[in-house]
């Protein structure tokens, strides 16, 4: 198998607070012996459980990089029990240009695992995560938002499994997390998905969607900073007493949680997020953006339950997600 071009500057297993970058060799127009650096903290005090811990594996998604930089410059060596693996920049050049995708290749980090060592800048990555780095983890972490084009109720997030002992294991870190909302989560596209490629390895994953609209507020970026203090405190990464608040349990049982456009327009959103919303009630109109004296199309919930995404910008087009639906639990 063909080595991963990627290095790192830094000790990946020695004690110890270390700073510094995942190096990808990258030949370019403006340097032709340049560099991908992807930001990297290894914080390691003796044996224990090793947190992997991501954010902008979308580069227009912040609450991850805020909490992840934070825990970055605030933690010593002498606070931990094992290992932290620190990457703020999952996807570097796509978080630089403030994009979902990479400028580089319109690679979508989250849907190129398990990567190639030989592939484009962003299958190099997934590679190098998938081989070197995910093996190294007991629990990996990764941070969501809706970037620009979707807004969420701030929660966290596991996935229905096959193996229940993992799923109970995943579901017990969701809840640690202790977002507003903690969502059973059903994905429409899991090919190439982090997620995927963490549960398929057998390591536990917290994963979140905590705002959206391609920036974060105090309240988004402090439920990133509680939740992921919580998470590794449940794991014994961290010393102290988790901040427990209520949370809401939703699931996402089957497609009819979706909602999506069938054309283009001008979106009026009709309910606002964490409303409850009835089977048949109206969540969207979509009215037409190049006339007037004609109705709007009508989007109706498929089911009853909460309001808890919804599609951002004021102009939406055909295939869209309009609306996600989630079921109260309980």
């Amino acid at each position: 198998m063909k080595p991963n071009p990627i290095s790192p500057t830094i000790p990946l297993d020695q004690d110890g607070v270390h700073h510094g970058f995942l190096k990808l060799p990258y030949s370019r127009d403006d340097s032709a012996w340049g560099s991908v650096m992807i930001p990297l903290t290894v914080i390691q005090n003796g044996t224990g459980k090793t947190a992997l811990l991501t954010g902008a594996n979308h580069g227009d998604e912040y609450e991850g990089p805020v909490a992840l930089q934070e825990l970055a410059y605030t933690t010593r060596a002498e606070d931990v029990t094992g290992r932290l693996i620190i990457v703020p920049y999952f996807n570097t050049p796509a978080f630089q240009a403030a994009t979902r995708t990479s400028p580089i290749d319109r690679g979508n980090l989250n849907r190129a695992f398990p990567g190639r060592a030989d592939g484009t800048v962003t299958e190099k990555i997934a590679d190098y995560f998938q081989r070197i780095l995910l093996p190294m983890a007991d629990v990996a972490v990764d941070f969501h938002s809706g970037g620009k084009t979707l807004d969420f109720v701030p929660f966290a997030a596991a996935h229905i499994l096959e193996d229940k002992v993992m799923q109970d294991a995943c579901y017990a870190a969701m809840r640690a997390f202790n977002a507003p909302y903690s969502v059973q989560l059903l994905e429409i596209d899991s090919d190439g998905m982090y997620d995927t490629a963490v549960e398929e390895m057998g390591k536990v994953l917290v994963t979140t969607e905590l705002g959206g609209g391609g920036s974060a507020s105090a309240r988004s970026n402090a439920i990133a900073k509680k939740g992921l203090r919580n998470v590794l405190i449940h794991f014994g990464i961290l010393q102290g007493d988790m901040q427990i608040d209520p949370t809401v349990s939703l699931g996402m049982p089957d497609g009819d949680c979706f909602v999506f456009s069938e054309g283009d327009g001008l979106f009026e959103v009709m309910r606002d997020l964490g409303d409850p919303v009835q089977a048949g009630e109206v969540v969207a109109r979509i009215w037409p953006r190049d006339r007037t004296g004609q109705a709007p199309v009508d989007y109706r919930a498929r089911r009853s339950g909460i309001l808890i995404s919804r599609h951002f910008p004021g102009l939406i087009k055909v295939g869209d997600c309009v609306a996600v639906i989630g079921a109260v639990e309980g």
